[in-house]
């Protein structure tokens, strides 16, 4: 599948169309800027009043199911993440301004490409399953399970990949796109702007993977839309009029969304390390050692200020790294402009700053994995949540092909049934002969679910009157 449209003759021309306010799946066309609130401002407004974005209150953002008040889940991590794409999008814009021949297109200001930036942070993770990561792992292997070859081998080689390299990126795309507010008429009906900074990954995932016996011949690689909604890909790149990407059959990044990723990088550098503290994981002086190189200074010992505690001092150092991050990416963001447009950057925003900046990111990523997300509590939570996830999909997966049978169902599908009948009800989807089709429509409810409500319906389906933790 193959969309044409006109190569932008300038580059003022193009920005305009990266900024298109045109809405994915409405034959609306693009509305006047008439008011204060922009049709991106809307955008912001639709996530936040969404049942997919309250669902992430309780999902994993690095600890599942952790007690422990003030650790970030995946709706505060969010929260975050789009505050910083803000801030990275206004100042982007200011100085992007005086680069381009004609300035910003007509309508757009700064502060609406603050807010395309911000939208964007704000369902970065919306498609993520229970357990973060962990649920991902666990989805990808249940399908590779020698079993599931019978459900696989009815499906296409592009359809086994998307359950095989499952993808919360991808999940992300469809609930956008086809599953909220206006189920398959084009979903939540977002902006193009919006949508194409929300794709980090915009392939499938036959562009990064390959499928050989029912398992990815190399290691998944991550993609950012599921072969069903393929046509809304196509459909946004025309309309955003993103290059053919140089490295895969799929689609060059919009340039907003590198400043999604940065802010999600800044999160993860600095905020996630002090949920390490918190649950005593990581040391004050690790974690304010890469705070003082993110700033870049280098104090002879690092010692904590009598007069404050461990996260007013944090907070504090957190905030001076942030504003110097701020600054290094959006001047790397100018200076790789004309790159950016074009489809041409190689690696993210942070390999083009100073070598502190690229050494401090380097080094928090690296003390999180070898810390935190290796630390025994959380490989024990992580293999909880891998028996919760099979635990569903075993029960789960097979009605998307039983009910074609002759034979009636047993009383335990009837009543697996009926509990996914209202998910199938609202979305207006109902299982039919196309068993990847069925297969989504399952794992759009089991990956709908927050961490408390998926372990709980797994313990009531193991026969243990579900607890909630």
């Amino acid at each position: 599948m193959s969309t044409q449209f006109n190569k932008p003759s300038s580059p003022a021309e193009h920005w305009a169309r990266l900024f298109s306010a045109q809405r994915l799946g409405s034959d609306k066309k693009a509305p006047v800027q008439d008011s204060a609130r922009s049709s991106f401002h809307k955008d912001y407004d639709r996530l936040v009043f969404s049942h997919s974005f309250r669902q992430l209150n309780q999902k994993t953002q690095v600890h599942p199911l952790t007690n422990q008040l003030g650790i970030h889940t995946r709706l505060t991590h969010s929260l975050e993440v789009s505050c910083i794409g803000r801030s990275l999008g206004v100042m982007a814009a200011e100085k992007l301004h005086d680069k381009l021949p004609s300035g910003l297109p007509t309508g757009v200001t700064p502060a609406d490409v603050g807010v395309i930036v911000q939208a964007a942070c704000l369902a970065h993770d919306i498609g993520n399953p229970p357990f973060g990561h962990a649920g991902e792992y666990a989805i990808r292997d249940w399908f590779m399970h020698p079993e599931r070859q019978a459900i696989l081998q009815n499906m296409s080689s592009n359809e086994q990949l998307d359950l095989l390299a499952y993808e919360g990126n991808a999940q992300g795309f469809r609930i956008l796109t086809r599953n909220e507010h206006h189920p398959d008429m084009g979903g939540m009906r977002l902006t193009c702007a919006t949508l194409g900074a929300f794709m980090k990954y915009p392939w499938l995932a036959t562009h990064s993977n390959e499928v050989y016996q029912g398992k990815p011949i190399h290691n998944v690689q991550k993609f950012g839309c599921f072969y069903s909604e393929a046509a809304q890909l196509e459909e946004l790149a025309a309309c955003l009029s993103l290059p053919r990407s140089e490295q895969h059959d799929g689609f060059s990044r919009h340039p907003l969304a590198y400043l999604l990723e940065a802010a999600d990088d800044i999160c993860y550098a600095l905020i996630d390390l002090e949920d390490g503290i918190n649950l005593n994981m990581l040391t004050y002086n690790e974690v304010a050692a890469i705070f003082y190189e993110l700033i870049g200074e280098r104090p002879s010992t690092i010692s904590l200020p009598a007069h404050m505690s461990v996260r007013q001092h944090l907070a504090s150092l957190r905030a001076r790294a942030m504003m110097r991050l701020v600054n290094a990416v959006t001047d790397a963001f100018v200076t790789n402009s004309d790159a950016m447009l074009a489809g041409t950057l190689q690696g993210s925003l942070f390999t083009h700053c100073d070598a502190s900046v690229q050494s401090g990111i380097t080094q928090a990523k690296a003390l999180a994995r070898e810390k935190i997300f290796n630390h025994p509590s959380k490989v024990r939570m992580e293999l909880m949540a891998n028996q919760c996830l099979h635990r569903l999909l075993d029960a789960f997966i097979p009605l998307t092909w039983t009910h074609q049978h002759s034979a009636p169902m047993s009383f335990e599908q009837q009543q697996l049934l009926m509990l996914l009948k209202p998910h199938l009800d609202e979305h207006h989807r109902f299982l039919s002969d196309d068993i990847y089709q069925n297969t989504l429509n399952v794992l759009d409810f089991i990956t709908g679910m927050n961490d408390h409500e998926a372990y709980q319906l797994a313990q009531e389906l193991q026969g243990h009157w579900g607890t909630i933790i």
